[in-house]
């Protein structure tokens, strides 16, 4: 019998982006099932690819703006315009991304948001009303200091001087809004994970040894943070740094939230809702998801993990294809079947030389098993 197939992976970090993952499992799995109909659905919970993945679904068109990398070096920045709605896509990955700075070139108490202020700006000069921004894979943690100073926030401390660098904000007596405070009329923020802004489970703690922060770093950047917090607690009368994703991106999600009113969305939940995901599911017999690494993180909220729990729910068979898998035994509950390229088909090396090669010639296989056994 053919099966109508949903192939929606995320991104292989570091390989393969979702649509290239996308067509490399259609490419296996039609030579092993040729009469499939496949749909294809690229998707991202809030990290790199959300300006594709969210313009495709929303009809926008790319631009390019001249403004600054994380280490404040000009870089030409992307970004999406549906001008139908009136609506801005942002990718922090696109203009503060670590993947955009050499490995190791910058320690992270060099680096900060302020570029991506200013893609902010040249959103509201379009006429955006409504701004939807990806903010993972970002190289900074800075807890959004540098995009609210580039949207003219002021941070002063106790002599009225200001504060340009976020590792001086232990110092900051007084953050002062810019007029109007608000750029957007609604300012909605992707992200992939839950964790607060402070402590063992915070920014710095978690995501801040991916971007180059040391054990040794650690205190001076949660003062600052936990400073940051203080002063805007006090001042607008609300302490967002407990809320679910304000911790994301190096604390860009507090920021956010605190300095430019943002509401901060689970990724795959937006992007579930822009896909029109469960209308999607109503005729489709099996779902085809994956990412270069599936394990235990998968399963905590992140785009793959969701949705093979959707599928659970609606009673759809959900296979899992990843570069690596590990946890297979916690992981595995969650699908109906996984699979790795490493070790299963190659090496690791291999896998990582030429993953869509690889990833096809697993797609073909999980398909062929697929026939004998359904």
């Amino acid at each position: 019998m053919a099966l109508n197939v949903l192939i929606i992976p995320d991104k292989f970090k570091g390989t393969l982006t979702a649509p290239a993952a996308a067509e490399a499992i259609a490419a296996g799995w039609h030579k092993a099932r040729p009469h499939d109909r496949l749909d294809l659905l690229p998707m991202s919970d809030g990290g790199d690819g959300f300006g594709e993945t969210m313009s495709r679904l929303l009809g926008a068109r790319r631009h390019t703006i001249a403004t600054q990398n994380a280490a404040h070096q000009p870089h030409r920045g992307q970004w999406w315009w549906a001008p139908h709605t009136r609506t801005a896509i942002i990718e922090s990955a696109q203009i503060i991304g670590l993947a955009l700075l050499p490995p190791g070139r910058f320690h992270p108490f060099e680096l900060d948001t302020f570029g991506l202020g200013l893609a902010f700006r040249a959103a509201a000069r379009k006429g955006a009303q409504r701004c939807l921004v990806g903010i993972g894979g970002s190289a900074t943690n800075d807890g959004g200091f540098g995009c609210a100073r580039a949207l003219d926030w002021e941070f002063l401390d106790n002599a009225n001087q200001p504060i340009d660098r976020w590792i001086d904000l232990p110092a900051l007596a007084v953050a002062r809004p810019p007029k109007p405070r608000r750029l957007f009329r609604e300012l909605i923020v992707a992200v992939d994970v839950h964790n607060p802004l402070l402590g063992p489970r915070g920014a710095t703690r978690v995501y801040g040894p991916q971007k180059g922060l040391k054990p040794a770093d650690f205190p001076l950047a949660e003062r600052c943070l936990d400073r940051l917090k203080t002063v805007a607690a006090r001042q607008f009368g609300r302490n967002v740094a407990g809320e679910p994703g304000t911790g994301a991106a190096g604390g860009l999600g507090f920021g956010l939230r605190c300095f430019l009113g943002a509401r901060l969305r689970p990724g795959f939940e937006l992007f579930a809702r822009f896909a029109e995901l469960p209308k999607r599911l109503r005729s489709i017999h099996l779902v085809i998801t994956g990412e270069g690494a599936i394990d235990r993180s998968t399963l905590m909220g992140k785009g793959v993990g969701e949705i093979a729990r959707t599928c659970r729910h609606a009673a759809i068979p959900c296979i899992g294809l990843a570069g690596m898998l590990r946890n297979r035994i916690a992981v595995q509950r969650r699908f109906e079947e996984v699979h790795a390229l490493a070790p299963d088909l190659t090496s690791p090396e291999q896998a990582k030389a030429q993953p869509a090669f690889w990833l096809t010639q697993l797609a073909q296989t999980v398909a062929a098993h697929y026939i004998e056994h359904r």
